[in-house]
């Protein structure tokens, strides 16, 4: 074995120590078929040339602004120099309980804000969806054209001890993190070419296509030439990179809430050009903060009137207001039997096995075996909250278990899974890290689309189990291999995507109308409730 890999089979640290199966190398130390040439590759590489490339890496990140805010300093968003390989089959299963992912919970929002059938058939209990802090009766009949409210799902995957892809979350309100799918695969065309050029890996360039021609398709009834544009909370978010990358790809409007207004039940965009009607609008902006005649009434982020505008058609949102009783870590536990009752399907990708605190039987095993679990807020995030409690102190799990007793509904808990590994350069050499996958899948009311990719979040950390930038975390780029009648990434120079880097005062949108008016809301009001909403979409950004 080469330098790069010394060592590598030292045991790693922490709760799923020996137990986690390593994707690259199998249990006698050979690398598995698919990541032979990647391997073989890193092995003819000094130390210190794969240093060189990782450090290049970074510096390429911070040139473009490929940045995220880590404990309050933005910092280059951590990339590792080595990919994730999954082959073509693992894969095919992957997309097909993605997309099925997305349709039993489809048609569950559908039945949530509609007739509830599936309480009245005791599928699920009332009080387990209208005690989700993310279920809003303000949302209760509202009718989105072609029965689409899941625009773009994030469903977040790990590999348990036997290899098995298991679903460990849904996301399904504001899912972020498809712009570092995008970059991270220029960024390691650049750096690791020999490596890309020796597989036959999937493209995942053609996102923003397929995302916009989506969200054109979400049009209200009779326009034909819908003008969409992107709502961005505004530079202070640490998700606006991402806003702004997907605005420009998609050739559209990045807006704000200030240059919105409702007007007879329409969206119109302030312009110099004049008051423009607004049709389609992808929000990045919270629920709470998006119409401050329904929620959160201080909001200056999101535009008074909306939802009535949605009701009436006359303007679509992606994705729609109340989507998050479906990210509901309690409503997770039901998705098997959701799926069969929807669907008459079993589910493709399992779930993890989960207790349901709020049952006294469950809570009492649970907390018997309170030590083996890791124990999750419901409505939780970006891994905030998240306590895995083989590596808590007693403290910590004493102090755990008094606040599972006064809200048991606010937690579920599981078993440790031992997420598997992929070589991440650490310091001088490969070490094993744990790493989950977010599969991104659009939606456009005909066809559930699987982006052929999705975010590898890598735990930097040894023997951590949170992936979560948020916590510290970074990413992959993940190569899905292309079977042979599919077509795969060719080697191009990469495309300039000017990204406007964060400044003081926000900078205008991307298209020919520069809005006219800053409108209503003081820029310190502004700036605090932009950083409100990053604390609850740091982890929803990956």
């Amino acid at each position: 074995m080469g330098d790069v890999f010394e060592g590598y089979r030292d045991a790693p640290a922490g709760a799923a120590a020996g137990r986690a199966v390593d994707e690259m190398l199998d249990v006698d130390g050979r690398p598995r078929p698919e990541w032979a040439a990647l391997y073989d590759t890193l092995q003819e590489l000094p130390v210190t040339e794969l240093r060189a490339r990782a450090d290049q890496l970074a510096s390429t990140f911070l040139d473009r602004g490929v940045t995220f805010d880590y404990a309050g300093e933005e910092r280059p968003f951590p990339l590792d120099v080595v990919p994730r390989i999954i082959e073509a089959r693992q894969w095919a299963r992957v997309e097909r309980g993605v997309a099925q992912r997305v349709r039993v919970l489809e048609a569950f929002l559908a039945d949530v804000y509609g007739p509830m059938r599936a309480v009245k058939d005791g599928v699920i209990p009332r009080k387990v969806i209208t005690s989700s802090s993310h279920f809003h009766r303000a949302a209760v009949g509202i009718e989105p054209p072609g029965g689409v409210r899941i625009h773009v799902a994030g469903i977040d995957l790990v590999r348990d001890e036997a290899g098995d892809f298991r679903v460990l979350e849904d996301n399904v309100r504001v899912p972020s993190g498809v712009s570092y799918v995008l970059e991270n695969r220029q960024a390691i065309t650049q750096v690791l070419p020999e490596a890309l050029q020796a597989h036959r890996v999937q493209p995942v360039a053609d996102y923003p296509q397929h995302l916009l021609a989506a969200l054109r398709a979400s049009a209200p009834a009779g326009v034909d030439d819908p003008t969409v544009v992107v709502l961005t909370p505004g530079v202070y978010n640490s998700a606006y990179f991402e806003h702004s990358l997907l605005a420009r790809a998609m050739g559209v409007e990045l807006v704000e809430g200030r240059d919105l207004v409702c007007r007879g039940n329409r969206l119109f965009m302030r312009t110099t050009a004049g008051d423009r009607r607004v049709d389609v609008v992808y929000r990045r902006v919270d629920d709470e903060y998006l119409d401050p005649l329904h929620f959160r009434r201080s909001s200056v982020l999101g535009a008074a009137g909306i939802l009535n505008a949605a009701r009436a058609g006359g303007v679509s949102i992606a994705n729609a207001v109340g989507n998050g009783v479906a990210d509901d870590k309690l409503v997770y536990t039901y998705v098997p039997e959701l799926t069969r009752y929807y669907l008459s399907e079993e589910l493709v990708l399992g779930n993890v096995p989960t207790y349901r605190l709020e049952i006294p039987a469950e809570r009492e095993e649970a907390l018997d075996r309170l030590e083996e679990l890791v124990v999750k807020p419901v409505d939780g995030s970006g891994g905030k909250g998240l306590v895995v409690c083989p590596d808590a102190s007693p403290q910590e799990i004493e102090d755990l278990r008094a606040r599972v007793l006064a809200d048991p509904r606010g937690w579920i808990a599981q078993p440790v899974i031992a997420l598997s590994t992929v070589p991440t350069l650490a310091q001088a050499h490969l070490r094993p890290r744990h790493v989950d996958l977010r599969p991104f899948a659009v939606n456009d009311g005909r066809q559930v689309r699987v982006l052929k990719g999705g975010l590898t979040r890598v735990a930097l950390r040894e023997g951590s189990l949170v992936v979560n930038s948020s916590q510290g975390g970074g990413s992959k780029d993940t190569w899905v291999l292309a079977g042979d009648d599919e077509a795969v990434e060719e080697l191009l120079p990469p495309v300039a995507v000017e990204v406007a880097a964060p400044v003081e005062e926000p900078a205008p949108p991307t298209g020919q109308h520069h809005l006219a008016d800053p409108g209503p809301g003081s820029g310190s009001d502004q700036a605090q409730q932009q950083q409100q909403q990053k604390l609850g979409e740091e982890g929803r950004s990956c």
